[in-house]
């Protein structure tokens, strides 16, 4: 299966890490183009790696299209800023183009308690695959 990995880029060694894991299981798992840009970086210059590739190489249009080729997406949501399963807001807009493409849609963690959006979230019906990989058909 293709997946594309979605996740905030302060996860980008995670990413990468089950990236592999992904690549072993026999599916065809795809990030970012700058996803190890970001790893070993610090908070502050993630920001404003993010605020520079954001605009200059146009990082949400070359995700969008990587999104398109893939039969799902998997939303890497672990703990950040104190909020469990963190999704961010580009990490919410590339679960709606999975949705409006009808790919399968699975989070790693359970959905979070962000008031703001989580109702969106479980409106595109969600697996969540409590960290356990091999639920991802």
């Amino acid at each position: 299966m293709r997946i594309a990995i979605c996740s905030s880029l302060s996860f980008a060694k995670e990413m990468i890490e089950t990236k592999k894991k992904l690549e072993a299981m026999g599916h065809t798992p795809l990030v970012s183009n700058f996803t190890e840009d970001f790893i070993g970086v610090s908070d502050e210059q993630k920001q404003a790696m993010n605020q520079q590739s954001f605009r200059e190489k146009d990082v949400i249009r070359e995700f969008y299209k990587k999104i398109q080729t893939c039969d799902a997406i998997l939303v890497l949501n672990y703990a950040k800023k104190g909020i469990e399963n963190y999704i961010g807001g580009n990490t919410l807009m590339e679960i709606g183009f999975a949705h409006v493409h009808y790919k399968k849609i699975f989070l790693m963690n359970p959905i979070p308690e962000i008031p703001l959006y989580k109702a969106e979230i479980e409106g595109v019906d969600p697996t969540i695959i409590h960290g356990d990989l091999s639920q991802i058909t």
